[in-house]
């Protein structure tokens, strides 16, 4: 990750930690998908490796999205996974697990790693090793009280993101107790869903987010 690729994660995850998890797209939707995200003001976009042909639609959302968006893959496994992330150019590199050997290469080859963890053996570990981020997984189904039982033990200044089941309607909840931001499935993307429909999806959680911070101002 070059210091301009850092300084555009460290703004997204200070103003606008939202991430869009497009699992199931296609390299023919991709650039009008993207469009509707950037349009709503989205600047995370992941693109989960068990997608159809993922490696295609990363880059072309690379090349095609503004440079103040940042695109990596979701479900990252392997290795490869990471060198192929570096050469693309894709600093975003997202788990379902916390595997630290993976999370210090990721790091190592200049990846923002955003860790999937649930336990605090997982999530201090995942940050030991080098994480940029933590995604609490699944979170709707474990919930706030969980979240605020583990985030006492968990590192000061490091984002933690709730993902898996949330929507517009539980943001404000979680936001209360005292979440860092979110990951979007298939509330907002999910395959056959038009550009024009995630873009209104993705304005109306962009907005609730805004809304949850001015309050808490």
């Amino acid at each position: 990750m070059n210091d301009n690729q850092r300084k555009i994660l460290d703004k997204a995850l200070e103003e606008l930690p939202l991430v869009a998890i497009l699992r199931g797209i296609t390299p023919d939707e991709v650039e009008g998908v993207c469009d509707a995200l950037v349009s709503a003001g989205f600047r995370l976009i992941e693109i989960p490796l068990n997608s159809p042909e993922p490696w295609v639609s990363i880059e072309r959302a690379v090349a095609h999205c503004p440079d103040d968006v940042l695109i990596g893959a979701g479900t990252v496994l392997e290795e490869e996974d990471t060198l192929r992330l570096a050469q693309l150019g894709a600093p975003l590199m997202i788990t379902p697990n916390t595997d630290p050997a993976l999370v210090s290469l990721g790091a190592e080859r200049g990846l923002a790693p955003m860790i999937g963890c649930m336990t605090p053996t997982e999530a201090l570990a995942a940050a030991k090793a080098g994480a940029s981020a933590l995604k609490l997984f699944p979170a709707a189904r474990l919930g706030t009280a969980y979240y605020k039982d583990i985030s006492a033990i968990l590192p000061r200044g490091l984002p933690v993101l709730a993902v898996g089941g949330i929507d517009k309607s539980n943001m404000a909840e979680w936001h209360a107790a005292g979440i860092s931001g979110f990951g979007y499935g298939s509330n907002l993307y999910k395959p056959g869903r038009s550009a024009a429909e995630v873009e209104a999806s993705a304005k109306e959680l962009v907005a609730e987010w805004m809304r949850l911070q001015e309050a808490r101002a």
